[in-house]
């Protein structure tokens, strides 16, 4: 088997896992691609593939419906994801025609039945018969509404591109909503950390412009700088940098203080806390309920000379009553802000995810507003812009609670901290929430909300 060919296996092999088996592509790849002794360049072909292949199946699958002249619920979902992988390679790639249907034939032989080999080719030269932009027209023809239109263009679920429309209204800026769908299709660029007082940043890399612990590498290896580094160095995304930093320096730190991050994992932000914490003499302890998820929280742990206690508790009640001077609810979410690190999960979640996980945001912010001294503050964050997950939640937990709740300016915070000017405007509802996006700032889209209990 050539390289080549090894490299569409093991894209094949992670699409099927993901959409047959709900794995997550950002964990199963780097395995598959190791177990493939893939170089350098055929694992970029492969997840090139894998990320293309899964950000634009929406849009593939309306190219399959038309070219098939049959609804994609009628065809195998093996050969349906053979037939996405090479519609992805025939309208967003350089590979020749040819190429992409051949190799597709031949993964049909092993992933259908005995005529999927055969139908596979009849569509897949139909398709290749009319240009990406033909098929982008006809696509966009086949919609009903406005929205459908936009959904199957960009590959988003329609109820995805309502909420993203709606989160955009919020600041006045509902035009930018393409530019919101474009960058969620594009693959972010590696960004990384440099602990507060264990690392530095590189002299040869470039600062990002909002964190001060941001930085991107001109080339290299980024794993074998964090492994060099002992983890003090670390792959992280900008947006998830602000928001630990947003809880730190939103007011002076003391010796002494006591925080809590109550829904630790996989770690990141628990590893900025635990730098900043180690640098200003205050001591952090961490919570993550799944348990296999607390083994993440200690591993990012690890390269900060600090003791941190891991619980594994649920965080409705781990906060207890009184008892910190700084909270982050970093609260489970749809996960809607990171569409271009996770593409599958815009085709994982739906409309009935949103009440049960909107209900169990208010606990946690209400348990942890309830586990602040005077003068506490609470950091609540979601990777998400939806507006019931930030400001409906928010609001809600405000207006349940009554007093002794003052909201900070958590755009003034960031803004405070940031090199350049990350330019936030004020939310409709007249709230301090900072809202980061994609298309604007190149970082995951973080909701950040800072309360002190007075």
């Amino acid at each position: 088997m050539t390289a080549a060919k090894d490299s569409r296996r093991v894209a094949y092999d992670t699409i099927r896992a993901v959409n047959e088996s709900d794995a997550y592509a950002n964990l199963l790849l780097p395995r598959a691609i190791a177990r493939s002794g893939l170089d350098t360049a055929d694992a970029a072909l492969a997840t090139e593939l894998t990320y293309g292949t899964l950000r634009r199946q929406g849009t593939y699958d309306a190219v399959i419906r038309i070219a098939a002249d049959r609804s994609i619920q009628e065809i195998d979902p093996a050969v349906l994801d053979v037939l996405r992988l090479g519609v992805h390679q025939l309208l967003s790639t350089r590979v020749a025609s040819h190429a992409a249907v051949h190799e597709s034939v031949e993964l049909a032989r092993s992933a259908g039945s005995r005529g999927a080999p055969g139908f596979v080719n009849a569509v897949l030269r139909r398709i290749s018969r009319e240009t990406p932009g033909e098929w982008m027209e006809r696509v966009a023809a086949s919609a009903r509404s406005d929205d459908e239109r936009l959904g199957l263009v960009f590959s988003h679920p329609v109820w995805v591109v309502r909420a993203f429309r709606r989160a955009l209204a919020a600041e006045g800026r509902a035009d930018e909503l393409e530019a919101l769908l474009t960058a969620d299709n594009a693959s972010p660029r590696v960004t990384m950390a440099a602990l507060p007082g264990l690392a530095s940043i590189p002299e040869d890399a470039r600062h990002t412009p909002y964190s001060p612990l941001g930085f991107r590498l001109g080339g290299g290896d980024p794993e074998r700088l964090v492994t060099q580094s002992g983890g003090t160095l670390r792959v992280q995304d900008e947006g998830s940098q602000l928001a630990a930093l947003a809880l730190t320096r939103a007011s002076p730190m003391a010796p002494g203080e006591r925080w809590l991050d109550l829904c630790a994992g996989p770690g990141g932000k628990t590893a900025v806390l635990a730098a900043e914490a180690l640098l200003h003499g205050a001591a952090l302890e961490a919570n993550e309920v799944s348990h296999a998820r607390a083994g993440l929280v200690r591993k990012a742990i690890a390269g900060v000379p600090l003791e941190v206690p891991v619980s594994e508790e649920d965080g409705r009640v781990r906060a207890g009553e009184g008892r910190y001077d700084r909270i982050l609810v970093d609260a489970p979410c749809t996960g809607l802000g990171a569409l271009r690190r996770r593409p599958e999960a815009r085709w994982r979640k739906s409309p009935a995810d949103v009440p049960e996980l909107t209900q169990l945001q208010g606990d946690l912010l209400r348990a942890a507003i309830g586990g602040l001294r005077p003068g506490g503050i609470v950091a609540y964050v979601t990777c998400s812009p939806h507006l019931a997950e930030t400001a409906g939640v928010v609001g809600e937990v405000l207006r349940d609670i009554g007093s002794g709740i003052e909201e900070l300016d958590a755009r003034e915070v960031l803004r405070s901290m940031s090199g350049s000017d990350p330019g936030l405007p004020a939310q409709k509802d007249g709230s301090g929430r900072a809202q980061l996006w994609p298309h604007r700032h190149n970082t995951d889209a973080m909701s950040i909300t800072l309360l002190r209990r007075t």
